[in-house]
């Protein structure tokens, strides 16, 4: 008999090699096996043999398991310059045989698992950056979950502090950076942070006036300013979502703690009968939030953008950016498409010369940080977009600007074209080479490049127009689904069950003669008189596919590409509104936020336009009365809108198209 040393083999790429590495590190001395043979002929046999026990490891290991043999954890509690102390979670590399860059994402929504002994099934924001190492913090913000002190939504930025116990998000940043260089063993000197939703929020704000170490930042589908974000449309109030979002995460705590809140449970899955029949704003807070949410109080007191929601927009204070910084996004983001689009343009606008990129793929929101992103709904983007930006474009960001890795820069706006299902790259957003095209709303339903000769009648007044009446009692639906929330998928969602109502007006192109691809924002211009003296209007914007396309999914579907919605209230001025005097034409103008889209020939292009989306948005009363959010069961009434579409008075919709 003879010994024999046999090395566990590093085969197969970085994925399965750590797997089975750190298998064999976990059960063997010094990553090798010891074994006693009849002959040196069978060294080959073993070697199959070994291999054969660590693949059947790699499909039992726990990614909890993976993540604890590769890294230790830490929790401290981290002081700020004013006191304060955060729970903060660090994992670092059991492999110390080299310096790491540091890769931060503070957070609202808690750093769990807590205690040493519990890891999570994953760290960071992939399992490729996971796979090429770093050491991973996350932390609970002020006032959340295990830290000290008192959480405010949204955290106003202080640009001139008063003093050095004056502390916002940027602040905190610093102190908890300055923390880690001189706490956290084996770094590199450089800091990353990334954050999807809130915690890109968090991003944004800790970039400004950012420490000198913090050197490549990712806000992902960032919270910018809520009073066009997430729960506020244009002074419109997205209802399903706030209530959703509000009961779960808004409820206030009585001290530091790892416990969720429990979130209301509402009595029905059909949302849109129960928000009707509960009624007013009023009384869903009492009857189904019961008064235990006060930043929904804080939301009905301010209907107006007022200084409560001016002193939570954090796109002003997007100076003295000195990261690199990527912004992500998807086009079918039904959260924060406003914040993401606005970040990176105050960000362009007030750094001149930053590098500063844009990423857009066709996910929902946080869709690009799971799955593979290859659907969305019923719409097929025919390949693995996320897999694809996890891979190839998120890696390549933080490995180039935190390991100095081999990575070309990106591209300033690197964005997927539906519709064609393809990556396109420009070296600005929105493209420079985009021209402006108007469709205006005419007469039998149609959308037409030409604008209308003059048609009045007698008394000089305006007599082409489309009317519908619009019930609050009757609301136009925002999805064929029964659900209580506001679902991902209705971005894409096919329109035909809109299109058919008579309170929906809808307008439409001839077929098309050749591909039109429309990039960037769509700007809206409409006309309308009204019977009220308040209202509602979307405007949806509708690729309208042939029948017979990919029949087994999609015959004539009608695929929203954007939406937006605006409160007529607020037509001159969001700080003060004003009624709507009946009768008279008026000029509602506001914009749908960016595509890329190409519309194929043989398409059409459509438009809708309505004045209910319920119960995503709450239902104008259509009876101005000074807070709309305190509109009593008296105050809605029935009203009849027009479209009008003359030379005096164009109703039409502005394209940016390339050529």
């Amino acid at each position: 008999m003879q010994i024999v040393t046999v090395h566990v083999p590093r085969w197969a790429g970085a994925g399965r090699r750590s797997i089975l590495w750190k298998w064999a590190c976990a059960k063997l001395t010094n990553g090798q096996v010891k074994l006693q043979v009849a002959s040196a002929f069978l060294v080959p046999l073993l070697y199959l043999l070994i291999a054969n026990s660590l693949l059947v490891a790699q499909e039992s290991i726990s990614p909890e398991s993976s993540i604890r043999l590769r890294y230790s954890k830490q929790e401290t509690m981290v002081a700020m310059r004013d006191g304060i102390k955060l729970h903060t979670t660090i994992y670092s590399p059991r492999d110390t045989t080299r310096t790491y860059p540091i890769l931060m994402k503070r957070t609202p929504y808690s750093c769990e698992p807590y205690g040493l002994q519990a890891y999570p099934s994953s760290l960071g924001p992939s399992q490729e950056i996971m796979e090429a190492g770093y050491i991973f913090v996350i932390q609970d913000v002020r006032g959340q979950y295990m830290s000290e002190g008192q959480f405010v939504q949204l955290t106003p930025h202080l640009t001139n502090k008063q003093s050095p116990q004056q502390t916002d998000e940027s602040s905190d940043t610093y102190d908890t950076i300055q923390w880690l260089l001189k706490n956290v063993v084996n770094h590199n000197g450089r800091v990353g942070m990334y954050g999807v939703s809130y915690p890109g929020f968090y991003c944004s704000a800790g970039m400004i006036d950012a420490h000198p170490a913090l050197k490549a930042v990712s806000p992902q589908a960032p919270v910018a300013d809520w009073y066009f974000d997430d729960f506020i449309h244009n002074g419109a109030f997205f209802l399903a979502h706030a209530y959703r979002w509000l009961s779960f995460n808004a409820q206030p705590r009585t001290g530091p703690t790892s416990v969720r809140p429990v979130a209301q449970k509402l009595p029905s899955w059909d949302g849109y009968q129960l928000f009707l029949q509960t009624g007013t704003i009023s009384q869903i807070n009492q009857r189904l939030l019961e008064g235990r949410v006060p930043f929904w109080d804080d939301m009905m007191a301010h209907p107006n953008r007022d200084d409560f929601w001016k002193k939570r927009d954090i796109l002003p204070h997007l100076r003295n950016v000195a990261p690199a910084v990527m912004l992500v996004t998807g086009w079918y983001d039904a959260e924060d498409l406003y914040g993401s689009f606005k970040t990176y343009q105050a960000i362009e606008k007030l750094n001149p010369g930053i590098d500063n990129v844009l990423v857009v793929g066709p996910w929902h929101h946080g869709g690009w940080s799971k799955g593979d992103g290859q659907e969305l709904g019923k719409v097929s983007f025919g390949s693995k977009t996320a897999a694809f930006y996890r891979a190839e474009i998120e890696t390549s960001f933080f490995e180039r600007y935190l390991k100095d890795a081999d990575h070309p820069r990106l591209a300033e706006a690197t964005v997927f074209e539906t519709g064609s299902n393809q990556w396109r790259v420009f070296d600005r957003w929105p493209p420079r080479e985009a021209q402006p095209k108007k469709l205006y709303a005419a007469s039998n339903q149609l959308l037409t490049e030409t604008p209308a000769v003059e048609s009045t009648d007698s008394d000089g007044s305006d007599m082409d127009f489309d009317e519908y009446i619009s019930d609050p009692a009757k609301p136009v639906p925002y999805t064929a689904e029964i659900t209580p929330r506001m679902t991902i998928e209705y971005m894409v969602e096919d329109q035909r069950f809109a299109a058919r109502r008579p309170d929906v007006l809808t307008y439409q192109t001839p077929i098309l003669e050749k591909d039109i691809v429309v990039a960037g924002p769509v700007d809206v211009d409409l006309w309308i008189t009204t019977t009220g003296t308040d209202a509602d209007f979307v405007v949806k914007l509708i690729d309208v596919l042939p029948d017979g396309t990919d029949a087994a999914t999609q015959p004539s579907y009608q695929y929203m590409v954007r939406s937006e919605v605006f409160r007529a209230r607020f037509r001159d001025s969001f700080e003060h509104p004003r009624p709507l005097e009946p009768g008279k034409p008026t000029l509602i103008r506001f914009q749908l936020l960016d595509i890329l889209h190409r519309f194929r020939a043989g398409h059409r292009m459509m438009i809708h336009v309505q004045s209910s989306w319920f119960p995503l948005v709450d239902r104008n009363p259509q009876k101005y009365v000074p807070n709309i959010f305190l509109a009593q069961p008296e105050d809605f009434q029935k009203a009849t809108h027009r479209v009008m579409r003359t030379a005096q008075h164009p109703t039409h919709f502005t394209l940016s198209v390339l050529p």
